[in-house]
């Protein structure tokens, strides 16, 4: 595997093993961990965190070996963010995983080919493994689709992208002036400009509309988020998209013949996109579980 690996870690040894795995078996030539220090609240933090950092000295195959680990901690926003734009002043593009996405192996042949193939199109900002329109693939008619909402469970990128990147949304108040964006995005973009929410994907999503930029998503679904428990930070509880089973995808790919977001796949998508989607999601379920409210 030619194409480095930005590989984030934290605190989950068990989840952070399994994608390591994922990672060994397909031999990258340069891997990049990221990796935040314990928190001083939690006194678990200090060992866990050692443990998630000793499995990378697994590395048994020739590897260039990045560790830009924190010796305090930072948080999601500052440390995620200054970790990939510190990776991507040495590498013009890579994939990227975070310890609670599982890929299949057909996700790193995917990015690789997406890599290359659309590597000098700035429409193109993103690649994502994961496909979240569950039983309405039909509505595919290529390996592959462009769409408006850059998913990060498993996701390529390249330098040229990555420098649009706004992590304080610098612009925010006076877009949002504009009356571009639906109340349920203002509400997303306003807490994460207030720094309501200590989170670094959003504003990859902001800067991804902002900019019109697409990403490119495959037919079938090839990373498993299987992080949601009551110690993840965001992912503490069960939602449609935990664990979601993955397909490998078939080759040679068959491309989309323009370069245009498919408007019907992400209707059916973006419910389930963003972490609003998936918290009322949670709350949906828990009422018809609980207060038997129709659907």
């Amino acid at each position: 595997m030619k194409t480095p690996i930005i590989f984030i870690i934290f605190n989950r040894p068990s989840t952070t093993q399994k994608v390591f795995d994922s990672i060994r078996d397909i031999r990258p030539e340069k891997l990049y961990i990221i990796a935040d220090g314990p928190r001083t609240n939690k006194p678990d933090d200090p060992t866990l965190c050692q443990q998630c950092r000793k499995i990378v000295d697994q590395i048994d195959w020739p590897c260039k070996l990045i560790k830009d680990f924190s010796n305090t901690n930072q948080g999601c926003k500052n440390r995620i963010s200054s970790g990939l734009t510190r990776a991507f002043k040495i590498f013009d593009y890579a994939i990227i995983l975070e310890d609670d996405c599982l890929p299949n192996h057909s996700f790193f042949k995917f990015c690789e080919d997406m890599l290359e193939k659309y590597k000098n199109n700035k429409q193109i900002m993103s690649i994502t493994g994961n496909n979240f329109l569950f039983k309405k693939q039909n509505i595919i008619q290529n390996s592959y689709y462009f769409s408006q909402y850059p998913n990060i469970w498993g996701w390529a990128t390249w330098k040229r992208a990555w420098k649009l990147y706004d992590k304080e949304m610098k612009d925010w108040p006076k877009i949002k002036k504009q009356n571009v964006f639906n109340k349920t995005w203002i509400n997303v973009f306003n807490k994460a400009y207030q720094q309501k929410i200590d989170t670094w994907d959003i504003q990859w999503t902001y800067s991804n509309l902002i900019n019109k930029g697409l990403t490119v998503v495959p037919e079938k679904n090839m990373v498993s988020n299987i992080g949601f428990s009551p110690k993840a930070t965001h992912t503490h509880f069960h939602t449609i998209v935990a664990n979601m089973p993955t397909e490998e995808l078939n080759f040679p790919l068959k491309h989309p013949i323009r370069i245009i977001p498919n408007y019907i796949a992400d209707k059916y998508s973006r419910f389930h996109f963003t972490r609003l989607g998936i918290i009322i999601d949670f709350i949906k379920q828990f009422c018809q579980k609980n207060l038997s409210f129709p659907s």
